[in-house]
């Protein structure tokens, strides 16, 4: 069994054959059946309830692709009306079971083309609906026009269903990932893109786990991106390429993290999730401009090649440079036809040939082209580029340099996300790589939370350093009110503690309200590295509890010595502050020397011997240099006299304490 069929129910389909299992199941149906859902009478069926257990519906539109192909004459060829029969065959992708026992297919709208699958670990069915196109395209007849249907379909549908999955062919699924990610506006629903390197007909093939996957996520978690799952990862749309014609592996992310991970249960990267920061209306713009193309840079090229490329009717291109963004400067040639094509009102993006990082200012072979009027890609993909060109060149409303502009408005948009997954992981060449392509890393993401907020909470050092010399901010806060500050002091990071209090960091009043309570927790538990890393933060440890007791009062109580040390030393602190250090130790020697009387005055009494309790603690002076009556009566003749010396120190610690 696939890690993801693990993160189905607990009911064994594979075993419907075997009769026992049957009866059972069948009885637990008829329960459920009988509180599922209420048909009205007018449809023809008994009335039946609710069901307990919640269901979500998942579109899936069936474009084509290797998926739901078959053999015909030794090649792989779309087979239409095919893929439904076989899902119904699949325990794994269909519980038929439930689907009579609960009336399924009378309540939901096309029943021929409805299925639904086990109950998942978080108590759901996915009920999901197979919109089949006609013709099923391989992925490589795909166009924009496609694109178009995909996305004008999603739109007619969308308040329907609660996700989409869109079966496609790999070749060209990056490029379309990409083009719907921009085309779809104000998304606030899944929409997965997902197919196979093998039919799912075949025995051995990836399309079963693909498609498991991706219902699962799209009927299960509230992710408003366009997505692209493969091989157990969700990758974001338009960050994804294909790197491999012959792995089930097929496609990375190469500059962002995935945004989930299906393994024994799926877990999702939500600080990586986008948010969007509209209240908008979701809404689609299937005007995409086709007078756009991919150029890469070899070495050697003429300037006819370029020239030829960069005639009429074309509207813009995607340049692929080398390394982080550059181009030969030392030919006049190319970069004259460059400027003419600007000039032209030709939009051009820079973008790298490399699989990882990203379009820099770092060398003048770079520079050269940002001065001939190209648009530094950052570290977008071709196709993400290409798609986002095609979309910007469609809009009627803008002129040339709002429409360059707009296409650099993605990089900051995605700046938050991509910065503060960097941040998470400790990654600074990531950051640095960020900065260089002109992002923000002081933007805050869908919660307010800035990449030192991020930092601060993990730990690492490095990336506080780094942003904190790049002009991060200390007192930025999120939607929380909470500061990096009072997350490091949070999850106990002492040294981010100390470099965030030693540019000024401090802990604002609405974070220390409540901290009383806090302290005297800390204390009760004999948590001494909690009440230091809040010392350390500047938090005044004698704030009061909500019933008026100080720590300190609690620390006396428990008699925890480690705690009268931190409080003696943030007192000491205090009084030096204030220039009362002096006052403090004669205060003290006057005291140790009244204490010293009074046990003259007990020891003469008792010149022999001397035996101390150890519950002087509660017996106090009622006046600094007298013994209470109480203690007197407490201390008896047992021991020998150099019992004397423990009973002295006991009485020094009571004066600290009473400091």
């Amino acid at each position: 069994m696939t890690s993801l069929a693990r993160a189905l129910s607990h009911t064994t389909l594979s075993q419907l054959d075997q009769s026992d299992a049957f009866q059972s199941q069948s009885s637990m149906y008829r329960m459920c059946a009988s509180s599922r859902r209420r048909i009205s009478a007018s449809q023809g069926v008994d009335s039946m309830d609710v069901s307990l257990s919640a269901e979500a519906r998942v579109l899936v539109i069936n474009t084509g692709g290797t998926i739901g192909m078959m053999y015909h004459n030794d090649v792989l060829s779309p087979e239409p009306n095919a893929l439904v029969k076989a899902l119904r065959k699949l325990p794994i992708l269909h519980d038929e079971l439930y689907a009579q026992q609960t009336r399924l297919y009378e309540y939901y709208d096309s029943p021929e083309n409805t299925l639904v699958l086990a109950l998942s670990k978080q108590n759901k069915r996915i009920v999901y609906t197979v919109l089949e196109y006609s013709p099923l395209l391989d992925s490589c007849n795909m166009t924009t026009e496609d694109w178009a249907t995909i996305a004008k379909d999603i739109e007619k549908y969308y308040e329907k269903y609660d996700g989409f999955v869109i079966l496609h062919g790999t070749d060209t699924m990056a490029y379309t990932a990409s083009a719907l990610s921009f085309m779809c506006e104000h998304l606030g629903k899944p929409v997965i893109l997902t197919g196979s390197q093998v039919p799912i007909y075949e025995m051995t093939n990836d399309g079963r786990d693909n498609l498991l996957g991706a219902l699962l996520i799209a009927g299960q978690f509230f992710i408003p991106e366009v997505c692209l799952y493969f091989h157990h990862k969700l990758f974001r749309g338009n960050r994804v390429t294909k790197v491999d014609a012959g792995s089930f592996d097929a496609f990375i992310s190469p500059n962002l993290a995935p945004l989930a991970n299906a393994e024994v249960d799926i877990k999702i990267n939500w600080d990586t999730v986008w948010r969007a920061n509209t209240t908008a209306k979701f809404r689609v713009n299937t005007q995409m401009n086709r007078n756009v193309g991919l150029l890469r840079l070899f070495p050697g090229i003429t300037a006819d090649t370029v020239r030829a490329f960069l005639q009429p009717p074309m509207e813009g291109i995607v340049l692929e440079t080398y390394g982080s963004g550059n181009a030969p400067d030392n030919r006049a040639d190319l970069l004259d036809e460059f400027r003419k094509a600007n000039e032209r009102g030709v939009i051009m993006v820079n973008c790298t040939q490399c699989l990882r990082g990203a379009v820099t200012a770092t060398y003048a072979t770079g520079k050269a082209l940002s001065d001939a009027g190209l648009v530094p890609g950052g570290d977008m993909t071709p196709e993400a580029a290409l798609s986002k060109l095609s979309y910007i060149l469609a809009r009627k409303d803008l002129n040339t340099e709002e429409k360059k502009k707009d296409l650099e408005a993605i990089r900051d948009a995605l700046t938050p996300t991509l910065a503060c997954a960097a941040a998470k992981i400790g990654d600074v060449e990531a950051l640095e790589a960020i900065k260089e392509m002109g992002g923000n890393l002081c933007m805050e993401n869908y919660d307010g939370r800035t990449p030192l907020h991020i930092a601060a909470c993990e730990g690492h050092l490095k990336v506080v350093q780094y942003l904190l010399s790049q002009g991060a901010t200390v007192y930025a806060k999120d939607h929380f009110g909470n500061t990096p500050l009072l997350n490091a002091v949070r999850f106990r990071h002492k040294d981010v503690v100390k470099l965030l209090r030693k540019i000024g960091g401090h802990l604002s009043r609405d974070e220390m309200e409540g901290a009383g309570n806090k302290f005297c927790s800390l204390v009760v538990n004999a948590d001494l590295e909690g009440l230091e890393i809040w010392h350390l933060a500047g938090a005044d440890l004698t704030m009061p509890s909500y019933n008026g007791q100080r720590a300190i009062d609690v620390a006396m109580q428990m008699v925890n010595s480690s705690s009268f040390q931190l409080f003696r030393k943030q007192r000491r602190r205090a009084l030096m502050m204030s220039g009362k250090e002096e006052e403090r130790e004669k205060e003290e020697k006057q005291k140790k020397e009244e204490e010293e009387k009074d046990m003259s005055a007990l020891l003469m009494r008792s010149p022999k011997r001397i035996a101390y309790t150890g519950e002087a603690t509660r017996c106090r002076p009622a006046v600094p240099g007298e013994l209470s009556a109480e203690f007197h009566q407490r201390a008896r003749v047992t021991l020998p006299h150099p019992a004397a010396v423990r009973a002295k120190s006991h009485l020094q610690r009571i004066a600290i304490i009473r400091s």
